[in-house]
C-alpha cells in the first residue's frame, strides 16, 4: 500500500515537472531565426559563400522581427549583415543563411 502511494506520488511529480517548459522564451525572441536548423541570430561582417561568417556577434538589442534584425545589424559600425546560423564559434559562425525582410 505504501509502495503504491509512493509510486503514484513520484509519477505525478515527474509528469508535472515535464509539463513545465525547460526555459522561459520571450515571444519577441522567437520572431527571428526560427525555421530549420538556422536558429542563432548573428550580425556578421563577412559572409564566405554561406559556409563561414566572420566577426559575428549577437544583435543588441534583441530584434522583434526580420526588418528590425536587419536594421540593428546595419547600424553596427561597418554595417554588418543579419544572418541566421547553425553553429556559432568564438565570434565566427559556420553554415549561415541571410535574413530576408
Amino acid at each position: 500500500m505504501q509502495f503504491t502511494t509512493i509510486l503514484a506520488t513520484a509519477i505525478l511529480a515527474t509528469s508535472s515537472v515535464l509539463a513545465v517548459p525547460a526555459f522561459n522564451v520571450d515571444k519577441r525572441q522567437q520572431a527571428v531565426c526560427t525555421e530549420g536548423l538556422y536558429t542563432t541570430p548573428l550580425c556578421c561582417a563577412t559572409d564566405v559563400l554561406g559556409v563561414a561568417d566572420l566577426d559575428c556577434a549577437a544583435p543588441n538589442p534583441t530584434p522583434t522581427d526580420n526588418e528590425d534584425f536587419i536594421s540593428i545589424c546595419a547600424s553596427v559600425e561597418g554595417g554588418q549583415q543579419a544572418q541566421c546560423c547553425l553553429l556559432p564559434i568564438l565570434g565566427q559562425a559556420l553554415v549561415c543563411s541571410g535574413v530576408v525582410a
